[in-house]
């Protein structure tokens, strides 16, 4: 597992798995994850020096809580459609 982590594509192949799951699943658990997951072949691509499995897994564990925290941030004072009622129309 130690020379997979420094591929940036196995990373991009993760991520796109992650996003399928997200997909198929209810709610926003794994967009977090999928985020953080191109965000490390973004930087392995980009510094091809590969960090050892225990770094580059605190560094996607650290951008997909970036990036959960953005898309809560993003998706706050989004409402789910529903309209509310106050009042009747027979009154």
């Amino acid at each position: 597992m130690g020379t997979l982590v420094g591929i940036w594509w196995v990373w991009l192949a993760a991520a796109l798995a992650l996003a399928l799951v997200e997909v198929l699943l209810p709610g926003f658990i794994f967009l977090g994850f999928a985020i953080g997951a191109v965000g490390m072949a973004l930087l392995i691509a980009l510094l091809p020096a590969a960090p050892t499995a225990a770094v580059a897994m605190a560094i996607f564990g650290g951008l997909s809580l970036l990036a959960w925290i953005g898309l809560r941030v993003i998706f706050r004072n989004q409402r789910s459609g529903a309209r509310i009622i106050k009042n009747d129309i027979n009154d």
